[in-house]
């Protein structure tokens, strides 16, 4: 009996991690980068100097979480 899908038989593509893709970015650099964290909600109480400070914008992943995402966002 012969493969009908024969010409389709290659290992499908891998997908990326759905969750690591909206949270982390590959810089054109080869880094990743991701946004940081306590600025979504409950601003009332933290004062303008803390959301001053936390104004920095994103920041590197360090080495040993850096190859973890790159594994995650390995299909992107």
């Amino acid at each position: 009996m012969t493969n009908i899908n024969a010409e389709y038989n290659v290992m499908p593509k891998l997908k990326s991690h759905r969750g690591a893709s909206k949270r982390f970015r590959k810089t054109a650099s080869g880094a990743i980068k991701r946004r940081g964290a306590y600025r979504n909600h409950i601003l009332t109480k933290k004062s303008t100097k803390q959301k001053r400070h936390l104004r920095v914008g994103a920041s590197r992943l360090k080495s040993c979480d850096a190859r973890l995402a790159e594994r995650m966002l390995h299909g992107s």
